[in-house]
């Protein structure tokens, strides 16, 4: 939730504010593969222990909004911030000097469906994963995400290879944090590239759809294409 949002303003005592109102921790992400100073994202960060007291009863509500809106098409969440979220001081600059604070896990699902049913929900799994976060991704039956241009890095072993995949996923080639593919193309590494020459035999379309067709080729249960793919724009904007 945004700092000067309507929720954080009619429901203080759900967030990690001070007395006078400012907050106290914020949200981010530790140093991965995107940025080596982790993502500072700054917004206010949950009270889950007091969330809890009342059943999420806010989670519930806002979730039922949502669903009301998208016909039950499905949310996107992040399993990480269920299991574990990373707290910063809202005084850093960056990400780095922030820690791990335990999340709702299990009790915020169970609420949830008691209250609405079962809600299509996709597990945000991207970025530093711990054996925790799996755990509970799998035992709430959360469909993971699998990012084709991550795939060309490794070996032939790697999570993100389509023949790796299992069929409770979803398979995007690239999210909002990535380039558009034809950017990711231009900029990637020899060796990415030659695993991905290699991967797609002697097909020589144009790249961007290449990686549409292996997407929709996998096993995977849901495709994800982001529109500047379709479009085959070469590098994302804004």
């Amino acid at each position: 939730m945004a700092f000067d949002s309507a929720d954080t303003w009619a429901h203080q005592d759900l967030f990690y504010f001070d007395r006078q109102g400012k907050p106290a921790l914020v949200a981010g992400v530790p140093p991965d593969y995107f940025s080596s100073t982790g993502q500072l994202w700054g917004n206010p960060l949950y009270r889950w222990d007091v969330m809890a007291q009342d059943g999420f009863t806010w989670w519930i509500a806002r979730l039922r909004s949502a669903l009301q809106q998208v016909a039950r098409d499905p949310a996107s969440t992040t399993s990480e911030v269920s299991e574990a979220f990373w707290a910063v001081p809202a005084e850093e600059a960056t990400a780095v000097n922030g820690e791990w604070m335990k999340g709702p896990g299990w009790d915020l699902f169970r609420a949830v469906e008691q209250a609405l049913g079962p809600v299509p929900i996709i597990a945000e799994d991207l970025g530093l994963i711990t054996p925790e976060v799996e755990a509970l991704r799998d035992e709430l039956g959360f469909p993971g995400m699998k990012v084709l241009q991550f795939a060309f890095s490794g070996g032939p072993d790697h999570p993100y290879l389509p023949h790796n995949y299992e069929p409770n996923c979803v398979v995007y080639t690239g999210t909002h944090d990535n380039d558009t593919t034809l950017g990711w193309i231009s900029t990637a590494g020899e060796q990415e590239l030659a695993s991905l020459r290699r991967y797609l035999g002697s097909r020589g379309g144009e790249l961007n759809w290449e990686l549409i067709r292996l997407a929709f080729m996998s096993v995977a249960h849901t495709v994800i294409i982001p529109l500047q793919d379709i479009l085959a724009w070469a590098a994302k904007t804004g």
